[in-house]
C-alpha cells in the first residue's frame, strides 16, 4: 500500500476488531476508502491515512465486525406485513384482537383485513378460532398468517367467500382444523391456507416495494448488510417479489446484497426447470441475483407436518398414524436436485424433520454421484430434528447447515406444542449445532424473519447459551431459572458470529468480497456498542448495533 497516495474516507479506532480470520478479536484500527477496506493495522499506521476529510469513528471500546448476512429470510413478505395488520408485537389473544379491531377501524375502505404475525403458543392447541375474529370483524373477511408462515387464522366471512365449509376436503399438502361437526374452525394449515388466500386481493406493486424498503431499513438497524431471500415467486396476498426486487435493484434503492432463492412449485414437476433457468437469466440487476432455488420438503413440527422417520405421539404419549408430510416425492426430489445441480443452481432446502433431512441428503448424494463435486454451495435450513446417522453426511456431500439459532431454546411453542409430541428421545435430537460443527459441517445462519426476530445478536446469544434472550430471569415464573436447551449443542461466540458473517457470505457466494474484515474486501461493517467477548455469555443479547456501513457508506446510525 502506497501510504503517500491513499487516503481514507473513514477510519475506525478505539476498539477491537473481529476480523473473522481468527477466533478472537484483535487490537487494530481499520481504514476504509473507495468502498473497500484499505488497512487493518495498528492505529498509528492507520492514522497515516487520515487527512482533513477523513471521518474518524471512535469505537469507544466497542467491537467492529463484518456486516451480518442472513442466509434465510423473507424481507419482501415481512415488509408488507409490517405495513399491514401486524400482530408481531403482541403475544396474547386480547392483544391480537385489539390490533385487528384497531386496524379494521383505521381502514374502513379495505375489502379484506390481511396481515399476520401471531404465535401458535398463545392459543390452546395452537389453533385460534373464527369466532374470536368474528367478534371484532364480523362484516369483512380476515386472513392473518401465523408467525411461522405455515398456517393462517381466518374469520367466518373469509371462509364463506372462499366456499370452504364442512364438505371441503383437506388438500393433500395441508389441513383444515375443524369443529366437532366438521365445519372449519378458523385455522388453516400449510396448503389449506391457499383455499382462502387465493381470494385475497393481491398487494399492489407499490405496497410491496414500500414493504421491501421498510424491511431493508429494519435489517440495516440490526447490522444485516446482505441476505438470501428464501422465497422468490408469487404468493397469495403478494405480487411476485421477483419483480419487486428487480425494481428496487434497478432504481438503486436496494442497497443490500441479495441472493434470491426461486420458489420450486411443489404442485408441478421437472417441466418448470426451463422457467427457473430463464428467471435466473433475467433475475440479475444491481445487487440482486436470483441464482438459487428453494425447495420446501416438509412442514413444521408444531402442526405435525414436518417429515419424521417415526410417527408423532398423541397427548397420551402413544404413537399416532401421522409421520408428517413430504411435499415432494423422494424420487422426484432426486431427479429435480440432479438436474438443478447440473444446471448450476444453488439449492436452498427447507428440511425440518429427520425424514425430510434424510430425503434431501439422499438427493444431494445422488446428484454428486451423477454430476461430480462443484461449487454450487447447497444448504439445508431449519434442521430441527436430525438423525445422528445423518450428521456426518453434511460434510460428505458438501452441504451447509443453515441454522435458525433463535429457535433452539425452551419457550412455550417448544415445551407445549413440540416436545410432548416428539417424545424425550427424539426431542433431544433438536437443533444439533454442536454436533454438526464437530462433524465438519459448514454452518451458515439465518433468521427466517418474519417467522422470528431478524436480530443476529439474539440468534448468536441463543446459539451460545441455548436460552432465549428474554428468559434469562426465568419466563416460567418470577426468579425461576430456565434450563438451557440441550447445552451440549451450544456453539462458542466465535463460531456463532462466524456463521452469521463469513458462513453466510459463503452461502451467498460473497465470501471473496465480504464476510471478513480484510484488506481489499468491501467495507460492509457493523459497529457494536460493546465487545461481547468481554462480557458474560448471558449478556450477549444486550449488545446493540451502533452503526452499519455498506461499501463504507453509513446506512444506519443509532440515535443517542
Amino acid at each position: 500500500m502506497d501510504r503517500n497516495r491513499q487516503r481514507a474516507d473513514t477510519v475506525f479506532v478505539g476498539g477491537k476488531v473481529f476480523t473473522g480470520t481468527s477466533d478472537a478479536p484483535v487490537e487494530a484500527a481499520v481504514a476504509v476508502g473507495g468502498g473497500r477496506i484499505l488497512a487493518v493495522a495498528d492505529e498509528s499506521d492507520v492514522r497515516l491515512l487520515v487527512d482533513a476529510a477523513t471521518e474518524v469513528v471512535d469505537l469507544a471500546g466497542g467491537l467492529l465486525v463484518p456486516g451480518f448476512q442472513d442466509a434465510h429470510v423473507h424481507p419482501a413478505v415481512a415488509g408488507v406485513q409490517m405495513l399491514g395488520c401486524d400482530l408481531s408485537a403482541e403475544h396474547s389473544v386480547d392483544g391480537y384482537l385489539a390490533v385487528v379491531a384497531a386496524y379494521a377501524a383505521a381502514h374502513p375502505e379495505a375489502p379484506w383485513i390481511r396481515g399476520g404475525g401471531w404465535s401458535m403458543d398463545v392459543f390452546p392447541g395452537g389453533t385460534p378460532t373464527r369466532a374470536m375474529l368474528d367478534a371484532v370483524v364480523p362484516d369483512r373477511p380476515v386472513l392473518l398468517g401465523n408467525r411461522d408462515g405455515h398456517g393462517a387464522w381466518v374469520n367466518t366471512r373469509a371462509l364463506r367467500l372462499a366456499g370452504v365449509d364442512a364438505h371441503t376436503p383437506d388438500p393433500v399438502d395441508g389441513r383444515i382444523e375443524r369443529e366437532p361437526d366438521g365445519a372449519p374452525a378458523g385455522t388453516l394449515q400449510e396448503g389449506a391456507v391457499d383455499l382462502v388466500a387465493r381470494h385475497v386481493p393481491i398487494a399492489t406493486a407499490d405496497e410491496a416495494h414500500a414493504g421491501l424498503l421498510a424491511a431493508q431499513e429494519h435489517l440495516f438497524s440490526l447490522g444485516v448488510t446482505s441476505w438470501q431471500d428464501a422465497m422468490i415467486g408469487s404468493f397469495p396476498g403478494n405480487p411476485d417479489n421477483f419483480d419487486v426486487y428487480l425494481r428496487a435493484a434497478r432504481e438503486g434503492s436496494l442497497r443490500a446484497r441479495v441472493v434470491g432463492a426461486l420458489w420450486w412449485d411443489r404442485e408441478r414437476g421437472l417441466e418448470q426447470i426451463p422457467e427457473l433457468e430463464e428467471r435466473r437469466r433475467t433475475g440479475r440487476a444491481g445487487r440482486f441475483n436470483a441464482t438459487s432455488v428453494k425447495i420446501m420438503q416438509d412442514g413444521i413440527a408444531e402442526n405435525f407436518t414436518a417429515g419424521m422417520l417415526e410417527p408423532y405421539l398423541d397427548g397420551c404419549g402413544c404413537a399416532t398414524g401421522n409421520s408428517g408430510l413430504s411435499f415432494i416425492d423422494p424420487e422426484l426430489l432426486r431427479d429435480a436436485v440432479r438436474l438443478l445441480d447440473g444446471s448450476g443452481f444453488q439449492l436452498h432446502f427447507h428440511a425440518l424433520g429427520d425424514r425430510a433431512v434424510r430425503e434431501v441428503l439422499d438427493a444431494l448424494e445422488a446428484a454428486r454421484a451423477a454430476n461430480g463435486a462443484n461449487d454450487n454451495r447447497h444448504h439445508l435450513a431449519h434442521l430441527q430434528v436430525v438423525h445422528p446417522d445423518d450428521i456426518p453426511r453434511f460434510a460428505r456431500v458438501g452441504a451447509a447447515a443453515n441454522i435458525q439459532a433463535l429457535w433452539a431454546a425452551h419457550e412455550p411453542q417448544m415445551d407445549e406444542l413440540t416436545i410432548p409430541f416428539l417424545g424425550p428421545e427424539r426431542a433431544a435430537l433438536q437443533y444439533p449445532f454442536g454436533d454438526l460443527k464437530r462433524a465438519g459441517a459448514r454452518l451458515v445462519a439465518g433468521s427466517d424473519w418474519s417467522v422470528s426476530s431478524p436480530n443476529p445478536l439474539w440468534g448468536i446469544h441463543v446459539a451460545v447459551n441455548r436460552i432465549a434472550p428474554d428468559e434469562n430471569t426465568g419466563a416460567h415464573g418470577a426468579g425461576e431459572p430456565v434450563a438451557p436447551f440441550f447445552p451440549e449443542q451450544a456453539l462458542t461466540l466465535a463460531e456463532a458470529l462466524t456463521a452469521y458473517t463469513a458462513g453466510s457470505a459463503w452461502a451467498n457466494h460473497l465470501d471473496a468480497v465480504t464476510g471478513t474484515v480484510e484488506e481489499g474486501k468491501y467495507a460492509d461493517l457493523v459497529v457494536l456498542d460493546r465487545n461481547p467477548f468481554d462480557l458474560p455469555a448471558a449478556e450477549i443479547a444486550e449488545t446493540r448495533v451502533s452503526r452499519t456501513y455498506i461499501d463504507g457508506e453509513q446506512v444506519y446510525a443509532a440515535k443517542d
